[in-house]
């Protein structure tokens, strides 16, 4: 795995392995795509060097809770915007690495191509493990118009006036989330794939999960 490891040239260094690696990054799902099983993925603080990662695994059609895994590590990568993956992304490969169950589709807690340099955590956690990823994120990155008030709504999300993913509603009257691809996936396909596991909630039911147990891990003693 490449890594930025120095002290004072690795934001640099972070950097360049995010613009190198987004030329990776494929943008359309293949005709034989099936997901049939889903991983969310989050991360907690218990302070600012200690995280907990989890990954859940679940049943994509079902919704049942199939796997699931929590783990805590140091980073003393520092908190920059644009750059959260090098802090939080080796703690969620060791949550992955430990799943019983192999997902069809990474689902995180945050951006996929809705980022600066287009490389966001779910784009990066794709490239990684070759798996289909999308990003799911509760704040935006970028502009957009309000989608109309029904769930399934929808509007674009711009950056630098390219579209980098969308605003979508997956509940009525319920504040929209921002959905974008991370890799083998494309937006449309990821938009019915969020309104699928966010049957009930704002949030699809993968990342529901993952942040209840960072949130229940990070306040544990």
């Amino acid at each position: 795995m490449e890594w930025p490891r120095t002290v004072d040239p690795r934001i640099d260094a972070a950097i360049a392995l995010q613009e190198r690696l987004r030329t990776q990054v494929i943008t359309t799902s293949a005709p034989d795509l099936h997901i049939n099983t889903v991983a969310g993925l989050d991360v907690g603080y218990r302070s600012n060097d200690t995280v907990v990662g989890v990954c859940v695994v679940f049943d994509a059609k079902t919704l049942v809770v199939l796997n699931e895994v929590v783990v805590e590590d140091t980073t003393d990568f520092p908190y920059i915007a644009g750059l959260f993956a090098f802090r939080e992304m080796p703690v969620l490969l060791r949550a992955l690495d430990q799943v019983t169950v192999t997902p069809d589709l990474l689902v995180a807690d945050g951006q996929g191509l809705a980022h600066p340099r287009r490389f966001g955590l779910a784009c990066h956690l794709g490239v990684h493990t070759g798996i289909p990823s999308i990003g799911v994120a509760k704040n935006a990155m970028g502009t957009f118009e309000q989608p109309g008030r029904t769930r399934g709504s929808m509007s674009d999300l711009l950056m630098d006036d390219e579209v980098v993913g969308r605003a979508l509603r997956t509940q009525d009257d319920v504040k929209p989330v921002f959905v974008s691809v991370g890799h083998k996936i494309d937006l449309d396909r990821t938009c019915a794939e969020v309104l699928r596991l966010a049957p009930r909630y704002r949030l699809p039911e993968p990342t529901r999960r993952a942040d209840t147990l960072t949130r229940q891990a990070a306040s544990s003693a």
